[in-house]
């Protein structure tokens, strides 16, 4: 990464912005927020926003306004071939123009349709309003059908107070109300049994309008009934035809809405996004300095893209400006970390970042931690039937649906590298839907898929009937994890010159695993040693402890426990694949047992229940597998060499998703 900074001339600005825009090849920094010793700041003032910003970022928001109304309405597919055929975004090539012509395109097209969509979308939510509040007229109408009366009855007037409601206690109501003269209540049962309702209409004159506010306050939730001169049920009718009329005349709005849609939706998607590239263009004038009469613009450069970058400029600006361009330092720089990977491993990336972003001149992992994660999530999951069900999704999103975004590209292709090894490790294992084949169709479920011997090995390796060898192998995988770390960490402290630490912290792993293995063969395993490999060893013993107490000094000691805890927690390696098989096994047991208890029926639940159970036992472990591969990178390998705690390259770059710019055919 290089450190640049860019001063010319006011006129070459906006093309400066456009081409800086249009190659992603710079992340440009804003430069009041630089550190405020910086020689170049006492002589510059902070860039101002523009003042076409605020007028772009109003049509942004008209034109966001009026594609939120069309997307809501417009017509949807759904369910199974909304999944299965998604659409892509429709691309339009245009042309480019100045901000004026913009607004001014902007403007006109908005003038023909912004005010009828507008007016339309008003009508539907008056109506939607209207509907809700006939809906709950007709719901609390409902109540009072069983009295005789009617709706406008219970209008003001100048002699009585109405009040309508429901009431859980008729007797108490009444009760109260019997000392008041000219006072009627009528009443009817909604429900009966402990808590019995009742709806009740009271009438009383105003002279006892104190005592009757405060009664019903303490028995009646009062019901407001819209001021109909109709009876309930004739009501209830006549409100349920208006709610037909409303929907109907929704449904003509409606399809109105949705045939703009169809019109002029993607042209909406199309002005949008040219307005907002252009507001981020004039927006992005507010990072810069300032002088009378230039601008000063400072950011970073990948270091491979430095020579283009320099031909760009000059060219752009016809040679008048002034590139500096430095080597950072971490600190205080900070520059960010410039994430290069292929597209095939674009999710081993979003794996990392959901640990950390390593920082400026920190090793990237991201292939190296990809390659383990995939391999122990093959060896946990273990079985070639689930792997070939993660291998057969996979591919088919990958065909199907890797078109229509990268991160379903990136994620697919990592499904296909799980689902590759699961089905090898699953192969190796005697694994295929647990003990599904020999169980079920060969009829003898100790009868291995296949019988081979390799290099003196007899395949298959079944883990529930020889759990040390795969234990013996999670091990040497997970020494050969660690010290891939131990080595990373060595290269990454030797390229930064960090040589004490690459003589003591580093390496004293290195000799403390020989001599310490050569040892515990020795008095543990009986391996057979030379008095002469014997005393290396144990001279290699003492000068990784001697390393280890310069690094760290006497706590020193405990870094060597821990590295053996950490080679230990690759047990689970075997842990997670005993897992996997032993409820895939059980799984096909019980639902070889359904047969037998239930002759006819059993043969029919047989595929369901197998079906059902090994879903969920794919998901399950697959879940477990994930999880603990992940944990083995981040906590056990990370720890040898991994810091993180940078932050990401992000180039002013455009992002296009509806337009491509049309391309000049003059010559």
């Amino acid at each position: 990464m290089r450190k640049v900074t860019l001063i010319l001339y006011r006129d070459y600005l906006e093309d400066t912005i456009v081409s800086l825009h249009e190659s992603g090849i710079m992340q440009i920094n804003d430069i009041s927020k630089q550190d405020s010793s910086s020689d170049i700041k006492e002589f510059i003032s902070p860039g101002e926003m523009h003042p076409e910003g605020a007028l772009l970022a109003d049509y942004e928001s008209r034109l966001s306004t009026i594609i939120t109304i069309l997307q809501n309405t417009k017509e949807k597919t759904k369910g199974i071939k909304k999944l299965l055929h998604p659409q892509l975004p429709k691309i339009e090539e245009v042309s480019p123009s100045s901000t004026d012509a913009l607004l001014s395109y902007t403007e006109g097209f908005l003038n023909t349709i912004e005010k009828e969509i507008l007016s339309s979308q008003n009508q539907l939510e008056s109506l939607n309003e209207s509907i809700q509040k006939t809906t709950m007229d007709i719901n609390n109408i409902q109540k009072f059908t069983d009295i005789d009366f009617h709706l406008s009855d219970l209008a003001p007037s100048t002699f009585l107070i109405c009040k309508s409601g429901v009431t859980q206690d008729l007797k108490g109501l009444q009760q109260n109300l019997k000392n008041l003269p000219e006072t009627v209540v009528y009443s009817a049962q909604l429900t009966k049994g402990k808590n019995a309702t009742w709806a009740v209409i009271l009438i009383a004159h105003k002279d006892h309008v104190k005592h009757i506010e405060r009664i019903s306050t303490e028995f009646i939730e009062e019901i407001i009934l819209p001021d109909l001169p109709l009876t309930p049920k004739i009501a209830i009718k006549t409100l349920t035809k208006e709610i037909k009329t409303m929907k109907k005349d929704k449904t003509t709005i409606t399809k109105t809405l949705q045939h703009l849609a169809r019109q002029h939706l993607q042209s909406f998607y199309v002005i949008r996004e040219q307005v907002q590239l252009e507001k981020i263009r004039k927006d992005i004038q507010g990072h810069f300095g300032q002088t009378y009469s230039t601008y000063v613009i400072t950011g970073w450069v990948p270091v491979d893209d430095i020579d283009r970058f320099k031909t760009l400029i000059t060219s752009t600006t016809q040679e008048n400006v002034i590139i500096d361009i430095q080597t950072p330092s971490p600190n205080p720089d900070n520059p960010p970390t410039y994430l290069k990977t292929r597209s095939s491993t674009g999710s081993f990336k979003t794996l990392l970042e959901l640990f950390a972003v390593p920082r400026y001149n920190e090793i990237n992992p991201s292939a190296i931690m990809g390659f383990f994660f995939v391999l122990f999530f093959g060896v946990m999951l273990g079985d070639a039937g689930y792997g070939l069900v993660i291998l057969l999704l996979a591919l088919f999103a990958y065909i199907k649906f890797s078109r229509y975004s990268d991160m379903i590209k990136s994620w697919s292709i990592l499904g296909i590298f799980l689902g590759i090894v699961t089905s090898i490790v699953g192969f190796l294992t005697n694994g295929f839907f647990g003990d599904l084949i020999p169980r079920f169709i060969y009829g003898n479920p100790n009868q291995p898929l296949y019988q081979l011997t390799l290099f003196g090995i007899n395949f298959p390796v079944e883990p529930l009937k020889d759990p040390l060898s795969i234990l013996i192998v999670a091990l040497i995988l997970g020494l050969l994890h660690l010290n891939v770390g131990i080595i990373l960490g060595l290269y990454q402290a030797f390229k930064r010159k960090e040589y004490r630490a690459f003589l003591t912290e580093k390496f004293c792993m290195i000799p403390l695993q020989i001599g310490g293995g050569a040892l515990i063969g020795y008095f543990i395993m009986d391996w057979s040693l030379s008095q002469a490999m014997f005393y290396g060893a144990i001279a290699l013993v003492i000068i990784g402890i001697i390393q280890l107490f310069l690094a760290s000094g006497p706590v020193g000691f405990f870094d060597i426990t821990g590295y053996v805890g950490d080679w230990l927690s690759y047990a689970r390696l075997l842990a997670l694949g005993l897992a996997t098989a032993g409820m895939a096994l059980a799984f096909n047991v019980v639902a070889g047992l359904i047969p037998e208890m239930i002759p006819v029926v059993g043969i029919i639940l047989l595929p369901i229940i197998l079906f059902v159970a090994h879903t969920a036992n794919l998901i399950l472990q697959s879940l477990g597998a994930g999880v603990h591969s992940l944990r083995l990178q981040y906590v056990e390998f990370f720890n040898r060499f991994y810091e993180g705690g940078g932050h990401e390259f992000s180039p002013f770059k455009i992002r296009r998703t509806y337009t491509t710019l049309k391309e000049d055919k003059t010559s």
